[in-house]
């Protein structure tokens, strides 16, 4: 019933053309072979980002409370071309540091005081290592082209055999990457705390590049390319970790099931505006529209009863009319006390100065029934 949301710390993308490039504000990530260029030599890209372990840590322990949970890392496709053959991403947590830097793409002169293909911190410090490897590290490049990152692949480690991820693409496929980390996730936040069968794994971020048949392939028709947005994008489609967790409880108390699908359902406990910080519990008012005729005292209109267990919330952008929380059967379940449903929204995944959509839906009687009567509210700047 839960879903928060964090946005990176830092992110940038690697050059292998320009391998001394740094674009750690440039508001695209690319990931991309392209052969185009006069002499056809590929010119490979791949991307990092990286979260704050402190915030991925205050989440685990002070809101889902444990390692139960789920965890996507999630961008946004601002253009694609190329993808005329089924390919593949993979997502590798990195080994080593590395510095985000102030550059954008083909600045002129370069910017170098950051990540670039061959250094993790800016020109001349720390060269990605490109030979000798720290148990279960990896890395690959082409000969003139060493570098472009380390990382952990787990494939030969007992302790940590998930930490390969990988997302498929077609022609028609949606573009945006949305790949579960959640084994990753829970290495690094092990890792920090210690905690015995883990491989010490620390976060240095992902990186996301395409499989190795593809990066540095002289074919034409191999140049897959996939922008997404950064950090620093001025749209509203940052990249972000996602975790989620089902902390809902459903006991009813005295109330009655409805059990028409002719129901009226309206939303209590919306003040309308929100900061960005703040975590609001929402709760419905549910009851027939039509309520059959009784003799009694008091009005069926101020009845509230309570809509089954397996009811879901989502959250649209008004604007775009795109989900920011689709229904999810695992970890958008509406909870229900004696006062009857309710569900908690954390705002600090939103985008402030936004408006907002919550919709509810439920089954009754077989009929998948949906609500969105003016369940709106805005997220503003703090």
């Amino acid at each position: 019933m839960a879903v928060y949301k964090l946005f990176p710390s830092q992110d940038s993308t690697l050059y292998s053309f320009y391998p001394t490039m740094n674009t750690g504000i440039d508001p695209i990530l690319e990931v991309g072979n392209l052969n185009n260029n006069p002499n056809y030599v590929p010119q490979v890209s791949r991307y990092l980002t990286q979260f704050d372990q402190s915030e991925i840590e205050d989440v685990i322990d002070n809101k889902i409370g444990g390692t139960n949970f789920s965890s996507s890392l999630k961008n946004y496709i601002a253009k694609a071309q190329g993808i005329i053959f089924d390919t593949k991403l993979y997502v590798y947590p990195i080994s080593s540091p590395w510095n985000n830097g102030n550059g954008t793409y083909l600045d002129s002169p370069l910017t170098e005081n950051g990540v670039s293909w061959k250094y993790q911190y800016h020109l001349n410090l720390n060269q990605w290592v490109t030979s000798s490897f720290n148990q279960y590290i990896t890395a690959s490049y082409a000969a003139g082209y060493e570098g472009g990152g380390t990382w952990y692949t787990g494939s030969d480690d007992p302790n940590n055999t998930n930490l390969e991820v990988t997302q498929s693409f077609t022609l028609r496929s949606q573009k945006d990457l949305n790949v579960n980390v959640t084994d990753i996730v829970k290495v690094w936040y092990s890792s920090s705390k210690e905690i015995g069968g883990y491989t010490n794994i620390p976060n240095n971020g992902f990186i996301i590049k395409w499989e190795d048949t593809i990066e540095f392939n002289e074919n034409s028709a191999t140049q897959p390319l996939l922008q997404y947005y950064s950090v620093d994008t001025n749209t509203i489609y940052p990249p972000c970790l996602e975790l989620k967790w089902d902390d809902s409880t459903f006991e009813t108390g005295s109330l009655s099931e409805i059990n028409t699908s002719d129901l009226f359902v309206s939303l209590d406990s919306n003040p309308g505006i929100y900061n960005p910080d703040s975590i609001n519990r929402f709760r419905l008012n549910v009851r027939e529209k039509y309520p059959t005729r009784t003799f009694q005292t008091s009005s069926l209109y101020t009845t509230n009863k309570f809509l089954n267990s397996g009811s879901l919330y989502a959250l649209k952008d008004l604007d775009t009319n795109e989900f920011v929380i689709d229904f999810d059967s695992e970890f958008t379940k509406i909870s229900c006390d004696s006062q009857g449903n309710y569900f908690d929204i954390y705002m600090n995944g939103l985008e402030p100065e936004r408006y907002y959509k919550i919709l509810i839906k439920t089954m009754i009687s077989g009929s998948t029934i949906v609500k969105d009567d003016n369940y709106y509210f805005k997220v503003i700047n703090s």
